[in-house]
C-alpha cells in the first residue's frame, strides 16, 4: 500500500495544536470588506477553533499524519 498524504492546501490553511483541535484563518475576509461592519472585521481577525466536527473531517480528509 501506497503511504497516505497530506493534501498541500490543508498544510498551508490548517494547524493542529497539542490537544488535537484544529485551528484555521477566519473566513469571509479576502474581500468586499467596505459592505461588512466594523463589528465582524474585528472578530475576524486572526485564527480561530474549529467546531469538532468540522475539526474530525479536516484532519481524517486532509491532514491523516496530523495527529
Amino acid at each position: 500500500m501506497p503511504k497516505m498524504k497530506t493534501k498541500s492546501s490543508a498544510k498551508k490553511r490548517f494547524k493542529i495544536t497539542a490537544s488535537g483541535k484544529v485551528k484555521a484563518a477566519a473566513a469571509g475576509k479576502r474581500h468586499g470588506m467596505i459592505k461588512r461592519t466594523n463589528k465582524f472585521i474585528r472578530d475576524a481577525r486572526g485564527t480561530m477553533v474549529l467546531a469538532k466536527a468540522d475539526g474530525e473531517k479536516v484532519i481524517k480528509n486532509y491532514l491523516p499524519n496530523g495527529k
